[in-house]
């Protein structure tokens, strides 16, 4: 069968040109949306008089059970048929007959796959806000089960003040929070449809395309031609998206490499979460944080090729544009294997929270306390910043921590000391002292947990509402 396109051509394309423009390698993909929106369309063709209903009958008839065999794996796709458009369409009048190429009366493949990569996008976006919400409710329940469990907090990765380990965890919870409200903020740009804008200019037929719109659950259409055939900002902007919820899950790998290192011994990873070595029998490794931290690379590679392929584009299609569908479907794969992960790692994760304790003894992350004691005593800051700088290198050198000092040896720094050190020093009373809003003390962890699980439900319902709309 000679190309649907060949009328004006008098050679055959070469063999090797045929391989390198087709794209049907990776846009199969999006053949169950190919079929979508097809359907749609010659719903509108039909109830606007531009086709007859015989006509529209038959041809949906035949798109269904061309979806079928998809759902199926049925159809071979091939490459001299270039795209999923094509295939869908050869297959299609292979089954009808030449009334199947009635099909694209008032359409171009340049507004059919937009609006595939649109509709692909949509279901995509409501799946990885479910999956985050996931990982969310993770968090918070281990965050509930260790509100009680203090662990050193850090800059530079140098102990600095005790923490909750719950209020590191509902750190993540707030990060991953925002990576779903960008992606639901996203969702209405995603949902603007392009189909009838044709090649570029629109079509001579008296499409609908509002009614395309609402066949389709968009909630909107692209107001200018030009922009609907050529724009890619929404697959930009979900590659953006990708990107910082894969730093996010990156920073955490770090976190739980370190953590469930020797050197650290604060967790343990589950062991259907983790590998073994070749040689090396003792070794227990953490494989799928290891993997996130790395894959984070590629999804970064992705935005920025993406943005270098559109940065130069005169408008409207080029065939450049062939290259926005391999980086989104290889991201849509990454971040969705890593989210997939990571909510069941982090919910069977083990807390060792004695040996949180043992480390928020033996440092010295308590010591802005003296210093906020000294203030309350009078001292200016930067005076009782001195003080407590020589403490605790006297302690260094006596090989003492805070606590082990004697009430003596506090007062050589500062008659300003008392017994009421001791107190202040306690790791439980340095954590409840910041009862501040986003703060570490237990009320206030409690509290940031309670809202979180408010959240929490606000996006259930939403992703429920937007998973129906999308279907």
């Amino acid at each position: 069968m000679s190309k649907l396109w060949g009328g004006r051509f008098t050679k055959k394309t070469d063999q090797l040109v045929e391989e390198y423009t087709a794209s049907i390698m990776f846009d199969k993909e999006l053949a169950e949306e190919d079929v979508q929106g097809s359907l749609a369309h010659v719903t509108m063709l039909g109830k606007q008089g531009i086709l007859p209903a015989d006509d529209v009958e038959k041809i949906k008839q035949g798109l269904v059970r061309v979806l079928e065999k998809v759902r199926a794996g049925e159809i071979e796709f091939s490459v001299s048929d270039e795209d999923i458009h094509m295939n869908i369409e050869k297959t299609l009048i292979e089954d009808i007959g030449p009334v199947g190429g009635k099909l694209h009366t008032g359409r171009s493949r340049n507004d059919q796959v937009a609006t595939d990569m649109h509709l692909y996008l949509r279901k995509r976006v409501v799946e990885f806000v479910d999956l985050l919400h996931k990982l969310q409710a993770a968090l918070i329940e281990q965050a509930k089960a260790n509100l009680d469990t203090i662990v050193p907090g850090y800059t530079h990765l140098q102990r600095a003040q005790p923490i909750l380990f719950a209020h590191h965890l509902m750190a993540y919870v707030s990060m991953f929070g925002r990576d779903a409200e960008r992606l639901q903020d996203s969702y209405k740009r995603i949902n603007t449809l392009p189909l009838g804008a044709g090649a570029l200019a629109g079509t001579t037929f008296p499409i609908d395309r509002h009614f395309v719109a609402s066949q389709l659950g968009f909630d909107r259409v692209y107001e200018n031609s030009l922009d609907a055939v050529s724009d890619r900002d929404f697959i930009l902007e979900f590659l953006s998206h990708a990107s910082i919820i894969m730093m996010h899950l990156s920073r955490l790998s770090e976190e739980l490499i370190l953590w469930s290192s020797t050197e650290f011994h604060f967790v343990e990873l589950d062991d259907a979460f983790c590998t073994g070595s070749s040689i090396m029998p003792q070794k227990k490794n953490p494989d799928v944080p290891e993997l996130v931290r790395g894959k984070t690379g590629r999804v970064y590679g992705n935005l920025i090729g993406l943005l270098t392929v559109l940065k130069s584009l005169p408008l409207a299609y080029n065939k450049d544009m062939q290259e926005d569908k391999e980086g989104m479907f290889d991201t849509v794969r990454t971040l969705q294997g890593a989210l997939q992960l990571f909510a069941p790692m982090i919910a069977t994760m083990k807390v060792n929270k004695d040996r949180m304790r043992q480390a928020v003894n033996q440092d010295f992350s308590n010591a802005t306390d003296i210093a906020d004691f000294l203030v309350g005593k009078g001292l200016p800051f930067r005076q009782a910043h001195e003080v407590i700088g020589k403490t605790v290198l006297y302690c260094i050198q006596q090989n003492k921590y805070l606590l082990d000092l004697t009430l003596d040896e506090f007062k050589q720094f500062s008659d300003l000391f008392d017994d009421r050190i001791y107190e202040v020093l306690q790791p439980e009373q340095v954590v409840n002292a910041r009862n501040v809003y986003g703060g570490t003390a237990r009320s206030q962890v409690a509290e940031a947990i309670a809202r979180a699980e408010r959240e929490q439900d606000q996006t259930a319902a939403w992703v429920k509402e937007y998973s129906e709309r999308s279907q």
